[in-house]
């Protein structure tokens, strides 16, 4: 069949909007009809190079929409269902989902160069294979994924609010409550009130956090954090520190979490010191693999028990907690609306990634039409 997508042909270049040829599923997977697609920083770490792929791809990775077709040996979703799509398959046997460790799941191997779990592709341009970004694609109409791969939902829910909660919102909240165990009566710095730290404002309030500081340059981004729980917000590290100081009588921060579009030495330096005795600094946003970003005091982290540690999808399991979030957003304690800023059509990719980098946008979403 023909699909329409937003497709990475070069690096350094914008996304190509082509169309491919899709191949059917195969044992195991499934044809999905996307309506909707979140517009991701991480995205953006493909034509920057930061996240070394193969190339061309169909960028995007987080997606919700309908089952029109299932493979062989499908048994988790039928035709007609409504998914929201992890960007981390899970299997559910390997090492790491048996010891519930989904969002650590084997399979993530094949993720950035976007071939099938069978080494193979579903997407073609003129004789040439085309990967899907996470091994999902969701810039495209239509996409071929592994059963893995797609979370059932429930159907009174709308996919355009739905879609969200397959990256950005269990990313940022599991930083919070999961890798950084905010408790509590806890002080809390959060860097970068984005898609995803606007989820770790949203985590960390609901877990009781007494002070909920926020460091992003964006006016626009400080303010809608106060609107989301954030009880402070600052536009630099400097102004938070003498902040954290006098708020917490010197005890500095417990958690100081990062998820910063790009993260760079300098971030990691900042909230390693905001944080005390006993804290946590956890790094969930990215930046160029081949890049060392992470130089603190060895002996400040031995002799204060400070830890560091990275955050995959939020220290998440995406059957359990996607479904989860959705929960706590229909009882009204998690919000999704309020963080869509824009919708775009899939020709409009470009400048919603333009808006992104400009700080316009907490989250702006694709709408597919077909």
């Amino acid at each position: 069949m023909k699909t329409k997508a937003a497709v990475l042909t070069g690096l350094n270049q914008p996304f190509e909007i082509l169309e491919l040829d899709l191949d059917g599923p195969r044992e195991g997977e499934v044809l999905i009809r996307f309506v909707a697609a979140g517009l991701c920083h991480s995205d953006l770490h493909l034509p920057s190079g930061d996240l070394p792929s193969r190339l061309p791809i169909v960028a995007g990775h987080e997606g919700a929409g309908v089952i029109e077709e299932v493979g062989p040996g499908v048994t988790k979703v039928k035709p007609g269902d409504h998914v929201v799509c992890s960007f981390i398959p899970s299997c559910g046997v390997c090492r790491y989902c048996s010891t519930g460790r989904q969002n650590l799941c084997d399979l993530g191997e094949f993720l950035l160069d976007g071939q099938m779990l069978d080494g193979t592709f579903r997407f073609h341009h003129e004789g040439t294979d085309v990967g899907g970004m996470c091994s999902l694609g969701t810039f495209s109409q239509y996409a071929t994924v592994s059963q893995y791969s797609v979370v059932k939902i429930d159907e009174s829910i709308p996919l355009e609010k739905a879609v969200l909660v397959g990256c950005g919102v269990p990313s940022g909240w599991g930083t919070a409550v999961n890798t950084g165990n905010v408790r509590a009566g806890d002080t809390t710095v959060i860097f970068g009130a984005g898609g995803l730290g606007m989820n770790t404002v949203q985590a960390a309030v609901h877990a009781g956090a007494k002070n909920v500081v926020v460091v992003d340059p964006q006016e626009f981004k400080r303010e809608t954090a106060l609107k989301f729980g954030a009880t402070h917000a600052f536009a630099d590290a400097a102004q938070a520190h003498e902040a954290i100081t006098e708020m917490t009588r010197g005890q500095m921060a417990d958690q100081a979490l990062v998820l910063v579009g790009t993260v760079d030495e300098t971030v990691v330096q900042s909230a390693f010191s905001a944080i005390g005795k006993g804290g946590v600094v956890v790094v969930t946003g990215l930046g160029n693999m081949e890049h060392l970003t992470v130089h603190v005091s060895g002996a400040e982290l031995t002799l204060w028990e400070k830890t560091i540690k990275g955050s995959l999808f939020g220290s998440s399991n995406p059957q359990y907690d996607i479904v989860k979030l959705l929960g706590l957003y229909q009882a009204g304690q998690l919000k999704l609306d309020e963080l869509i800023t824009r919708q775009y059509r899939l020709e409009e990719i470009n400048q919603g990634y333009e808006d992104l980098v400009e700080g316009k946008n907490i989250r702006g979403v694709l709408i597919h039409e077909h």
